[in-house]
């Protein structure tokens, strides 16, 4: 099977809720998702979160409060959405949007899980990141 082909056509509807910090999408399929901006944070598919390969995620915290300041597309195949606490390298496909809306309570279970796990609150606030200096930008 190839994964080349998303299994997803872009949503119908795709609406950002500031005040309410949840991201609505209603999918051609009839499936209608809101998906808070926590998780969407928390699960970010970039490297800065997911890290490089299995076991290299990073946990993260303190994202109860998140906004989204900005969403641009990229091309017909994702959204790449600015958190408020900066981090904008994260590119979400139908396919992952979809995922987390269909999943969200076994994903919010998982985070529970690992806070659990790693002895830390939901609301703790992040580490400074290290070598902040070496990034190009």
């Amino acid at each position: 099977m190839t994964t080349s082909a998303p299994l997803h056509p872009p949503p119908q509807n795709l609406t950002v809720h500031a005040k309410s910090r949840v991201l609505e999408l209603a999918w051609p399929d009839g499936a209608h998702f809101s998906i808070p901006f926590e998780l969407l944070r928390i699960y970010s598919p970039s490297a800065e979160v997911q890290g490089h390969g299995p076991g290299q995620e990073v946990l993260q915290t303190g994202k109860r409060e998140v906004g989204i300041t900005a969403i641009a597309p990229v091309g017909n195949y994702a959204v790449q959405p600015t958190f408020s606490d900066g981090h904008d390298s994260g590119i979400f496909t139908w396919d992952y949007l979809y995922h987390l809306g269909a999943q969200q309570q076994q994903l919010w279970q998982q985070y529970e899980e690992r806070l659990a796990a790693a002895g830390v609150d939901r609301d703790a606030l992040m580490a400074p990141k290290a070598g902040g200096a070496c990034g190009a930008h």
